[in-house]
């Protein structure tokens, strides 16, 4: 290969004006130096030309770009960099310029040998030199992607080292004494820079003894030097030059020599500093109205990334915030207005007028219009302003002008109450802090805290019951939200008594003009005889009906009757029922309306009432969406459309990106929703223990097969197929395990119609049969009652069958089950006949009282922890006095057994929102192929149980 010629004076002169990257290689001599023209371009000198990657020039992390450049070895490039350290042409040539300097330095004193490549253990001090250097070196000066800096100086001086002048039979001599042969010359008296940190310091003068100035003051910035060792040490830089600083460790041609690399990148991130570069001292700029601008803004920003800080002068104030007042227009403007109750109509009543007004201050003094005016009107940034001097943005100040008050709904300005934030901007992204003010405020202090009753309510003198103190509680909380004419929802857990506290607050509404009127009552079909019993139980006297089946009727409804109907006839009927101006609407296992978009959901918004009340014992059972859905039924409005209340809030705290999320949304959720569970200190003392258990069952050699068989064949579909199709194959996969694992004949459909005369054999096929077979017998052994719930209308038809053929007395509610014969089975079974009561999950899970029960048995999991303890609270609640115990069955080694594994990892969304729930397992659709295959494929029973 023909060795590069060493450059010309002239190409020298060319190459010094260029940028440069070191580009290290094994052994270290091969290392070469690339240059190319800041347009991307080789330079016009001789030598090779290829093409490289770069990195971003301000080290932004900006994408990389592609340049060609001349390529030279190291020892015909260092004529072009010396070049360039003394010109101070380019930045990068004279950064390798400074190190070939230090390599020489080092070489001299023998700690780098020539052909050896590698160098001497450097002494400490050496050392430091280097780790300063390698920290002033600019972001283009290696190859991308770049060595670590320290490496790739450190590879350079042994490639410097490599090219000196040597003999043909040179021996490189040990490394702890000089190396033998010529004496290497001397290098250029130029020391290597020391590493700094500057920072800029501006200046007020230009003012007079009183402060007055025609033109106002001036203003400079001063260059300021510090220690990077000590970061307490700090000079000028005209002391640093002087000689002058009382720290010695700034003194010196080394110093100032980093002074000037340092400023070079503090130039390239602002370019008003330019004009410093070729000065003899660099040691302040004036500055001019729009560097001064900019220094308050995006140059401040820029210097801040590359490690310059800017210091503003106390005396000027220059901080211009803005936050924001929201209330009644006629209320004072922040947390000193009015301190009172809201009187007369409610608060958000169609008669409210709430407004969105912005507050400025300037260094911690409140702003009036006419000195926004005033600034605005100077058209600079340092102003006169209440017998001071102001350091201002003219661009801020004309956005803060330009910023009028605005009208907000009633519900919309109670949020921004609560959270204390506001969203602004097209987007909403971002957000202001915002006070109540006056009546708004004092009413979000008597909402905030639902925990907090400040005067007892006291028993409805028509009340047939002794309320607990956890029910007084919430029917103080639910009296006052209503009467203020909001909406709320009543989360306690199932069984802490919610229809009674229900009934005692329509009571309390019947006996007040401006709260009475019906209340009418949407429930599901299955405990619409549970409410007309404990109406006629705790409310004697007050009439009730049920606007249900066929008969149905409104006609001469009394002002404080009770109307019960059902989700279904609500759809149907929902005309007849809107035009009753009804005093109290209460959704009933509020859950049911938990999607927005479905046509009872959009039903039950058109019923009209003075106040709504939704119960539900989940209000969170898979997303927040459903959280949603309930509140902005109460509360209209409250939580935003949904697409934003999706981008606000739902989708940060489900994905926990945002651990503030969370507490945003609590604090705007907490007053409109009483969340208590029975585990809380002192809500049900009286209630026994609750004690639940995994009861893992081995699959049959029949179910085995099955479920292997099924596993390769739909595997095999699945990745081949995407989209819609490709989701429906994994739910039908899914579905066809978990009703292996119930039983073979459900999966396989033995019982279907045709097939009633030659039943199918049930025994000896299932694990968890067996296991359901010994649970049964030990719990009727002991004479307790079970409840024993299934996801499968199916597989209950094929237990009742199987329960018969043994002799066990039990009897099938589901959801095809009409509501008189429904009535009579929990009548029944609570009398303590049958022993056994087989259920569907949807269709009993909630509602329906069962403390006869002692065991509640989960045959096949719904994979959703929230629906599952609804169905145990059937038995878990008051009025039981037997302690409760819970089996939940499983299929060893098979998907149940993994996704009982999410199931107890799904706690954590609702607790931190709602203080109890549960979080949505990433859907199963959305798994990869692999991770599928991880989930459902079988595995061998632990060879030591569990």
């Amino acid at each position: 290969m023909t060795p590069s010629p060493t450059p010309t004076a002239a190409e020298a002169a060319l190459l010094a004006r260029c940028s440069a990257a070191f580009l290290p290689a094994e052994p270290p001599g091969a290392g070469r130096v690339a240059f190319w023209r800041p347009d991307g371009t080789a330079p016009e000198a001789r030598g090779p030309v290829e093409e490289m990657t770069v990195a971003a020039p301000d080290g932004s992390g900006a994408a990389p770009t592609e340049v060609s450049a001349l390529v030279l070895p190291v020892r015909a490039a260092l004529p072009a960099l010396t070049r360039a350290r003394a010109s101070g042409a380019g930045e990068t040539a004279a950064f390798w310029g400074t190190a070939a300097v230090l390599a020489l330095q080092l070489a001299a004193r023998g700690r780098l040998f020539p052909g050896v490549g590698d160098a001497a253990p450097l002494a400490p001090e050496d050392l430091r030199r280097v780790r300063e250097l390698a920290a002033t070196m600019p972001p283009t000066a290696g190859p991308h992607p770049s060595p670590a800096p320290e490496r790739l100086v450190l590879a350079f001086l042994d490639a410097v080292a490599d090219g000196l002048p040597r003999a043909p039979t040179a021996v490189p001599p040990p490394r702890h004494r000089p190396a033998a042969g010529p004496p290497t010359p001397e290098p250029p008296p130029e020391t290597a820079p020391t590493a700094v940190r500057l920072s800029l310091r501006v200046e007020v003068h230009g003012l007079t003894a009183t402060g007055d100035h025609d033109s106002g003051p001036r203003l400079r910035a001063v260059v300021q030097v510090h220690d990077l060792a000590d970061p307490a040490l700090v000079a000028d830089a005209a002391e640093v030059w002087s000689g002058t600083s009382p720290a010695a460790s700034l003194h010196g041609p080394g110093v100032r020599a980093g002074v000037r690399l340092a400023l070079r990148r503090a130039a390239r991130a602002w370019p008003a500093l330019k004009p410093l570069l070729p000065a003899a001292v660099p040691d302040a700029l004036e500055l001019t109205d729009a560097e001064t601008v900019e220094l308050l803004g995006p140059a401040a920003t820029a210097l801040d990334a590359v490690g310059v800080e800017v210091h503003w002068p106390r005396e000027l104030a220059r901080t211009l915030t803005a936050h924001a007042v929201v209330g009644p227009p006629e209320d004072g403007d922040g947390p000193g207005g009015p301190d009172r109750p809201p009187s007369g109509p409610p608060a958000f009543s169609a008669a409210s007028l709430m407004e969105f007004r912005w507050r400025h201050a300037l260094g911690g003094t409140e702003l009036s219009r006419a000195d926004l005016d005033r600034l605005a009107e100077a058209r600079r940034p340092v102003v006169r302003l209440r017998d001071r001097w102001v350091l201002v943005d003219p661009a801020a100040v004309r956005r803060a002008r330009e910023r009028r008050p605005r009208p907000v709904a009633p519900v919309e300005a109670l949020g921004i109450a609560l959270t204390g934030r506001a969203a602004t901007g097209a987007g909403g992204d971002e957000t202001v802090e915002v006070r109540p003010a006056g009546r708004l405020a004092a009413l979000r202090d008597l909402i905030a805290d639902p925990g907090a009753v400040r005067e007892p309510v006291p028993h409805p003198a028509s009340l047939a019951a002794t309320l607990r103190d956890h029910q007084l509680h919430g029917l103080a909380w639910l009296d006052r939200m209503t009467s203020l004419g909001l909406g709320c929802c009543l989360a306690d857990d199932m069984g802490l008594g919610k229809t009674v506290t229900l009934i005692a607050l329509h009571l309390r509404r019947r006996t007040r003009p401006d709260t009475a009127g019906p209340a009418l009552v949407v429930c599901p079909a299955s405990v619409l005889g549970t409410w007309q019993r404990e109406i006629e139980r705790f409310a004697p006297g007050v009439p009730v009906r049920r606007f249900h089946g066929t008969s149905r009727s409104l006609t001469g409804l009394s002002a404080d009757e009770f109307v019960l109907t059902t989700y279904g006839t609500m759809r149907r009927a929902a005309d007849d029922l809107k035009d009753t101006e009804w005093g109290l609407v209460v959704a009933d296992e509020a859950q049911h309306v938990k999607n927005p978009h479905s046509a009872t959901a959009r039903r039950l918004r058109a019923v009209p009432g003075r106040a709504r009340v939704a119960l539900t014992g989940t209000p969170v059972e898979n997303d927040l969406t459903e959280l949603w859905a309930i509140l902005d039924w109460t509360t209209p409005g409250l939580l935003g459309p949904l697409d934003a209340f999706r981008r606000r809030h739902a989708r940060a705290v489900e994905s926990g990106t945002d651990p503030d999320a969370a507490r945003r949304l609590a604090a705007l959720v907490r007053p409109f929703l009483l969340r208590r569970r029975k585990s809380d200190p002192g809500i049900a003392p009286e209630l026994p223990p609750k004690a639940e258990t995994d009861r893992v069952a081995a699959l049959t050699a029949e179910q085995a097969g099955l479920y292997e068989a099924v596993v390769r064949e739909r595997l095999a579909e699945i990745t081949e197929a995407d989209g819609p199709r490709r989701r429906g194959l994994v739910v039908g996969l899914l579905t066809s395990l978990k009703q292996i694992c119930n039983h073979p004949a459900q999966f396989l459909k033995e019982d279907k119609e045709g097939k009633e005369d030659t039943a199918p054999r049930l025994a000896g096929r299932s694990g968890k049969l067996e296991l359901l077979d010994g649970l049964l017998d030990t719990a009727l052994a002991e004479g307790a009652s079970v409840l024993v719930f299934t996801q499968y209308v199916r597989m209950a038809r094929l237990l009742e069958r199987h329960l018969t053929d043994r002799g066990v007395p039990a009897r099938l509610l589901h959801g095809g089950t009409p509501v008189a014969r429904r009535e009579e089975l929990v009548r029944r079974f609570q009398g303590g006949e049958p022993p056994v009561l087989l259920l569907s999950l949807r269709a009993a899970g909630t509602g329906l009282n069962l403390t006869r029960a002692e065991h509640v048995v989960h045959f096949d999991r719904w994979w959703n922890p929230a629906v599952e303890a609804q169905a145990t609270d059937r038995a878990h609640r008051i009025g039981q006095t037997r302690p409760v115990r819970v089996h939940r069955l499983v299929t060893e080694g098979t998907v149940e057994d993994r996704i009982a594994e999410l199931l107890r990892r799904k706690q954590a969304l609702a607790d931190a929102v709602l203080t109890a729930g549960d979080d949505a397992v990433t859907p199963l659709t959305e798994l990869t192929d692999a991770e599928l295959t991880e989930l459902v494929t079988l595995r061998p029973p632990h060879p030591a149980g569990r």
